[in-house]
C-alpha cells in the first residue's frame, strides 16, 4: 500500500468515525439517561444537555486542537485524540452517574474536534492536481459516517444502552493501532509555529460575516436554515418513541433514512434544481418548503406518515448548498478560508443553540400538567423557516436581485 494512500484511508476512517460517534449514540442515548433518571420529562431535558454540551466542546476544542498540531504536529495530536476518544466511550459505558456520564460526553466533544485537524493533515498532503479530490473523500466520510452512525446504534442498542458506547471504543482503538503503524508526521518541524492565545477564542471565526450588510444577511438566513435543520437529531429519537412507541432500532433505520435522503438531494437534486430555478429562488423555495415540512413533522400522529414527510421534504436540502453559495460569492477569493471558517462557526452556534431550545418545547409540551403539543420543536422549527425566509427576501432586495415572485 502506498503511503499516500494509506494515510488518506486512514483519515478517511478517522472522520468517518467521529461522525459514526456522533450518530451511533442518538438512538440508545435516552435509554441511557434513564438508568439514572425515571421522569421523563427530566430524560428530555437532559438529553438535550447532552446533545448540546457535545457541540459546545467541538466549537470550544476546534481551534485548540489545530493550534496544538501547528506546534507539536499532526501526528501526535490526531493519534491521542483517538485514543482518548476510545478510552471516553468505556468511560460513559460504565458511568456509574449522571454526572460521569456528562463529563464523558464533554471529552467526546472534546476528541470529536480532531477533524479539524484532519482536514489540516489533508493540506500538508496534497498538491494542486489532488487536493479537491483528498478533500472530497474527506467529505464523503462525513456522509458515510451520518448514514451509517444511527443504523449501527439502533441495532446494537437492542444488546443493551451500553453496547454501542462498547463498538465505538472498540473501532476507536483498532484505528488507534492502525494509525500508530501507517500515519507519519505530515508537518515539518521547521514550520510550526507557538501557540497564539488570540487563535483559541473560537467566537474570532465569525468575524468575517460582520464585514457587509449584505453578508450579514446571507449569512444570517444561512445560521436559520441550520438551525432549523437541526431539530431532527435534536429531538428525533425522543419525539418518535414518545409519539410513535418505535424501539431504538426503528429509530435508527428512520434516522439512516433521512441521511440517505440528504445525501442523494444535495449530491443529485442541486444538479438538476439550482440550474433550473437559479440558486435565489431555490434558497426561497426551500425556505417555504421547509415551513410546510416540518409543520407537517409536528402534524403527524403515525409512524408511517413520518416516511411520507421524509420523501416530501427530501427535495428541500438542496438550499442549504444553495444559499452556501450565494453567500461564498459575495466574499473575494483571498479570503474564502476565513469566510468558511465563520459558517462552520455558525453551524456550530446552531448545533449547541437548537438541542436546548427543541428539548425543553418537547419537555414542556408533553407535561401532563399542560397544554400537550409533542410536535411542538418542528412548529419552532417551521418558524425558524419563516424567519430565514423573510431574511433570504430582504437579502435579495439589498442586491437587487428578483425574488422568486419575479419572472
Amino acid at each position: 500500500m502506498k503511503v499516500n494512500q494509506a494515510r488518506l484511508i486512514f483519515l478517511f476512517i478517522t472522520v468517518t468515525l467521529d461522525m459514526i460517534g456522533v450518530g451511533l449514540i442518538i438512538p440508545s442515548l435516552p435509554n441511557v439517561v434513564r438508568r439514572f433518571i425515571a421522569d421523563e420529562h427530566l430524560v428530555s431535558e437532559y438529553f438535550g444537555y447532552f446533545v448540546s454540551v457535545y457541540a459546545f466542546m467541538q466549537f470550544v476544542a476546534s481551534p485548540l486542537l489545530g493550534s496544538l498540531s501547528d506546534l507539536y504536529g499532526r501526528r501526535p495530536v490526531l493519534l491521542t485524540s483517538i485514543f482518548m476518544a476510545a478510552i471516553d466511550y468505556l468511560f460513559m459505558a460504565f458511568a456509574p452517574s449522571l454526572p460521569f456520564l456528562f463529563i464523558g460526553r464533554m471529552i467526546s466533544g472534546l476528541t470529536g474536534a480532531s477533524v479539524t485537524v484532519c482536514m489540516a493533515y489533508v493540506a500538508d498532503i496534497s498538491t494542486d492536481e489532488n487536493r479537491s479530490s483528498n478533500y472530497g473523500l474527506i467529505g464523503a466520510a462525513f456522509g458515510l459516517g451520518f448514514i451509517i452512525g444511527p443504523a449501527l446504534g439502533g441495532f446494537l442498542s437492542a444488546y443493551g444502552p451500553e453496547a454501542p458506547f462498547l463498538a465505538a471504543a472498540f473501532l476507536n482503538i483498532l484505528n488507534f493501532l492502525f494509525g500508530v503503524f501507517v500515519l507519519p508526521e505530515s508537518f515539518p518541524k521547521e514550520k510550526r509555529r507557538a501557540m497564539d492565545l488570540k487563535r483559541l477564542n473560537p467566537l474570532l471565526s465569525l468575524k468575517q460575516i460582520f464585514k457587509s450588510p449584505i453578508i450579514l444577511s446571507f449569512a444570517f438566513a444561512y445560521f436559520l436554515i441550520q438551525l432549523s435543520g437541526l431539530t431532527h437529531p435534536s429531538i428525533w429519537t425522543l419525539y418518535t418513541q414518545h409519539r410513535f412507541n418505535w424501539s431504538t432500532t426503528q429509530v435508527g433505520i428512520s434516522l439512516t433514512l433521512v441521511g440517505l435522503l440528504m445525501a442523494i438531494s444535495q449530491g443529485w437534486f442541486t444538479r438538476i434544481v439550482i440550474p433550473r430555478l437559479g440558486e435565489h429562488k431555490t434558497v426561497t423555495y426551500c425556505a417555504l418548503g421547509n415551513i410546510v415540512a416540518f409543520s407537517l413533522y409536528a402534524l403527524a400522529d403515525e409512524g408511517w406518515i413520518i416516511y411520507i414527510v421524509m420523501g416530501f421534504s427530501a427535495i428541500f436540502f438542496v438550499g442549504q448548498p444553495a444559499i452556501q453559495s450565494i453567500a461564498t460569492k459575495l466574499v473575494p477569493s483571498n479570503e474564502q478560508g476565513e469566510f468558511q471558517g465563520s459558517l462552520v462557526g455558525l453551524t456550530s452556534l446552531a448545533s449547541i443553540i437548537n438541542p436546548l431550545i427543541a428539548t425543553q418545547l418537547f419537555a414542556h409540551f408533553t407535561d401532563k400538567k399542560g397544554i400537550y403539543l409533542p410536535g411542538a420543536p418542528y412548529f419552532f422549527a417551521a418558524l425558524i423557516s419563516l424567519v430565514a425566509w423573510l431574511v433570504i427576501i430582504r437579502g435579495q432586495k439589498i442586491t437587487n436581485t428578483p425574488n422568486q415572485f419575479s419572472s
